[in-house]
């Protein structure tokens, strides 16, 4: 029986779906999604507005998505060349979970960033007050 046959479970281990949920949880890859969601943007203004990734990782990036059939990269033939990205409907159907996974993320940074900080001072005081 080929693995295509098979019903889809992100938890067994040898399943596609593993490596789909890994591209979309990839931080540039789900970022390049959210900025081509407002239509094509150019390599160099998609880089400006990802912040800090380097070219060869958005190059990276952008070619996995193309590959996975997320988004299309279309080449104009002018001086100098110019290349767009966009989503293709696929991509597009991503805006809305990555919409909701990005409130839930900005809604909750206080609440995130106090629990980091108490279990470092608890780290912290248990560190201190250990035997030596």
């Amino acid at each position: 029986m080929d693995t295509k046959d098979l019903p889809a479970n992100i938890l067994d281990p040898n399943c596609p779906s593993r490596v789909i949920f890994q591209r979309i949880g990839d931080k540039w890859a789900s970022l390049v999604i959210q900025v081509l969601g407002d239509g094509p943007v150019r390599f160099s203004e998609l880089r400006k507005m990802v912040n800090v990734v380097t070219p060869k990782v958005l190059t990276q990036t952008l070619r996995t998505l193309e590959r996975d059939g997320l988004i299309t990269r279309t080449v104009y033939a002018q001086v100098p060349p110019r290349v767009d990205y966009q989503l293709t409907p696929m991509g597009e159907s991503l805006l809305q979970p990555l919409s909701m996974l990005r409130e839930w993320a900005e809604s909750h940074v206080p609440t995130i960033m106090e629990a980091r900080d108490a279990y470092d001072d608890a780290q912290d005081e248990a560190l201190l007050a250990s035997p030596k």
